[in-house]
């Protein structure tokens, strides 16, 4: 009887602690399920909130690109017609840059031996004033025919480069091309003519590389005592 009345005891308190075991397991799953419902709640929100900004942003870019297609040609139109004005202002910056070039280049061909033929202008000098000053003794003159030679040869090589002589005696003067040393009367002449060349000048493809020095003509001046004796008599 005794061992009937203990069985009995432990089976009423193996049911009392299931029954606390139950209802704990209850309260828990009762507040998964809470936690469960708000955490997806709170998801729910936010996608609303993702969605309305995705909606706002969406309706923004429409706005800002909801321009109509007249606007549109209207503005791709005008950003062409600045491409090609670009475009053929820098085509004229680029045929102006090739002609500046090959004419500077031109010009470097043209004058790239002044200097040097500057320094032969005075050895043409010098043979010149041989020439010039001629002897009636036979040796001296074989001499003068040598230097008369070389004289004719330099002048051809000035010829092949285009160095021409400045036409000076008997031309008016000109500044340009003639300086003066000084001033002579003469009454053969008209005023400001040039009447003596000293040193020839000379061109170099039209360019002047050295002016000719000369003496230019003025007007007689009129004699105030020679008309005095004159009105006198």
């Amino acid at each position: 009887m005794i061992e009937k009345d203990r069985t009995a005891e432990n089976m009423e308190s193996k049911n009392s602690s299931s029954g606390c075991q139950t209802d704990n397991q209850k309260e828990t799953r009762e507040k998964n399920a809470d936690v469960n419902e708000d955490s997806n709640i709170e998801k729910n929100e936010s996608q609303e909130d993702v969605e309305k900004k995705d909606d706002s942003t969406k309706k923004g870019f429409f706005k800002k690109n909801n321009k109509k297609p007249d606007e549109k040609i209207k503005a791709l139109e005008e950003a062409l017609a600045s491409e090609k004005d670009r475009v053929l202002r820098l085509s004229a910056e680029l045929d102006n840059y090739k002609k500046r070039s090959a004419r500077e280049l031109a010009d470097f061909k043209k004058f790239a031996n002044e200097s040097l033929i500057k320094r032969l202008l005075a050895v043409v000098d010098n043979l010149e004033r041989a020439v010039s000053t001629g002897s009636e003794n036979k040796a001296e003159n074989k001499v003068i025919e040598g230097v008369n030679l070389t004289l004719k040869e330099m002048l051809k090589l000035f010829d092949q480069f285009n160095v021409k002589p400045v036409k000076a005696e008997g031309e008016p003067f000109d500044p340009a091309f003639h300086q003066a040393v000084t001033q002579a009367e003469s009454s053969d002449h008209p005023e400001n003519t040039v009447i003596t060349e000293l040193q020839k000048g000379y061109l170099l493809n039209d360019r002047l590389i050295r002016p000719s020095m000369v003496i230019v003509s003025k007007a007689p001046e009129k004699k105030d005592a020679e008309n005095s004796d004159c009105s006198e008599k």
